[in-house]
């Protein structure tokens, strides 16, 4: 019998084979959803998906896009936020 701890769909369950050929069932916990842009709700490309402990041991270049805003706003929402600032400036 599985262990009470592993019965929810907390955990994914992994086949594993092992050295000797047999294969047994390894609950490993779900990645978290992806990062969202808080502009336009999007989806961030360049942010991995992994686990805090495992997000802990990335390198910085690594954790997300080397941009202005990288991780927190889409491309395109970054673009706009740009250019809405050039034009204030103008304006001034």
């Amino acid at each position: 019998m599985v262990a009470p701890r592993f019965r929810s769909r907390t955990f994914r369950r992994v086949n594993k084979k092992l050295p000797g050929g047999k294969t047994v069932v390894c609950y490993v916990k779900r990645k978290p959803k992806l990062g969202s842009c808080s502009v336009t709700g999007k989806k961030l490309k360049g942010v991995p998906r992994e686990r805090p402990y495992k997000m802990k041991k990335l390198g910085i270049s690594r954790k997300r896009p080397s941009r202005p805003y990288g991780g927190v706003l889409s491309a395109n929402a970054l673009k706009s936020l740009i250019k809405k600032r050039v034009r204030e400036e103008e304006n001034v």
